[in-house]
């Protein structure tokens, strides 16, 4: 069945075939989008059920120069289309690409900024992403700016310059949870100025508890390593955007750049989908018990959860998500590396690890690992202190899980318990 002739520079075809399946598409639900979308029998031989994984790195062409269904697995892939059908019906988006890695995706996204653009981004911003900005873009002329958007959201203008090309949100931010009123911000910026992209990484919400396409945004990324895939056994990125100009312009760049993902790997991304919308929910609800029980623990500082009344913005979660997932911040009392480190340790359950989102809890000392590469200074602005721990809830049962959390309080903070 001929879906599209895929071509080094062009991908007219294929652009026409994606914007009239989301434009013919019935409004489901995202537990049938992610069932059905881009997964028809009819498109494979033999009507398999499940998208076949193709390895082909090249592709016959009927005579040279025109290649009937794809020409090089670099610029198109079967088992790579049907997921990126699949993540764009997901986020309510016309188009959606894929790429070897969350950071992929971000780096190309970079290529269509040159030396003197500048790029406002949420202070509290992955660490990855900070490195990038802060040590990779700089070196090629791109400035940056790190903002707190979510105290006073309508100040992002002042931080505007005529060189602004990319303001990036990241709602909730990774580790402090904080949150970015995605329609206000994409209102506000695309009145200064229309051609500035907005940008939002919705790795934490994931496309079932937040589309921030729908409230402006002109971009939406995701490290589909975490919960989109939800298995922990795939690094990978997607950009998804309803502007076909956008989708053309990154088409590209991801043909020449060649940040892509194997077909085996999309092949694991579209059967974590299938998933997704029982393991979010089961997420959510194992991280509101476990925070609404840390939060009246007497070794606990402070616990920052969207999902509880306490957090600060707890309104605006209630307005542009209609949940959350298992990710957990907490500070430990007194703020002692050595007690944190004791605490993480006599866990059994929770694996130390960096990365979240998988079926398994994890957990992690933002400080010294993901956000280690934070300058400091930055660190102490934002209150990633030795005392900030981010926890990722997983699927196991909910007592276990506390009953190992409690066990280990106790021995960090008493040290009574034998190890």
């Amino acid at each position: 069945m001929e879906r599209y002739v895929s071509s080094t520079f062009q991908r007219d075809d294929k652009n026409e075939e994606m914007k009239r399946n989301h434009e013919q598409m019935p409004r489901t639900g995202i537990e049938t989008d992610a069932i059905h979308v881009g997964q028809e029998p009819e498109r494979w031989p033999g009507h398999a059920v499940i998208p076949p994984i193709s390895m082909a790195t090249t592709f016959k062409q009927l005579e040279p120069g025109k290649p009937l269904l794809y020409e090089y697995s670099r610029c198109g892939n079967p088992t790579r289309q049907c997921l990126e059908e699949c993540l764009a019906s997901l986020e309510k988006a016309k188009y959606a690409l894929t790429f070897s890695s969350g950071l992929g995706a971000t780096t190309t996204l970079m290529f269509m900024l040159k030396s003197g653009d500048h790029i406002v981004s949420i202070d509290d911003v992955y660490g990855g992403t900070g490195r990038l900005f802060r040590r990779c873009m700089a070196q090629m002329g791109v400035e940056s700016s790190f903002v707190d958007m979510s105290m006073d959201p309508s100040s992002i203008v002042n931080h505007l310059k005529p060189t602004t090309r990319l303001v990036w949100i990241e709602t909730p931010t990774n580790p402090l949870l904080k949150l970015a009123d995605i329609e206000l911000i994409s209102t506000l910026v695309h009145k200064y100025d229309p051609k500035i992209m907005v940008l939002v990484d919705n790795t934490f919400a994931t496309s079932y508890y937040q589309r921030p396409l729908e409230l402006g945004a002109d971009l939406v990324l995701h490290s589909l390593t975490k919960y989109m895939n939800g298995h922990s056994d795939v690094v990978m990125g997607s950009l998804m955007m309803n502007s076909e100009e956008l989708y053309k312009q990154l088409g590209f760049l991801q043909y020449a750049i060649g940040a892509v993902p194997s077909p085996f790997d999309c092949y694991l991304v579209n059967r974590g989908l299938k998933t997704l919308a029982v393991r979010m929910r089961q997420h959510m609800t194992s991280a509101l018990l476990i925070a609404k029980y840390l939060e009246q623990h007497k070794y606990i500082e402070r616990v920052i959860y969207p999902g509880l009344e306490c957090h600060p913005q707890y309104e605006l979660y209630k307005k542009q998500m209609s949940g959350f997932s298992g990710m957990i911040s907490v500070y430990l009392k007194g703020d002692d590396v050595e007690k944190s480190k004791r605490f993480l340790k006599h866990l059994k359950l929770f694996t130390t690890a960096e990365s979240l989102g998988g079926y398994e809890s994890l957990i992690e000392l933002p400080a010294i690992m993901t956000h280690a590469s934070v300058p400091e200074e930055h660190r102490r602005q934002l209150g990633i202190t030795d005392g900030l721990i981010r926890m990722s809830i997983g699927l196991e049962d909910v007592q276990d899980l506390l009953d190992d959390i409690e066990v280990s309080l106790q021995y960090a903070f008493l040290n009574t318990i034998e190890k």
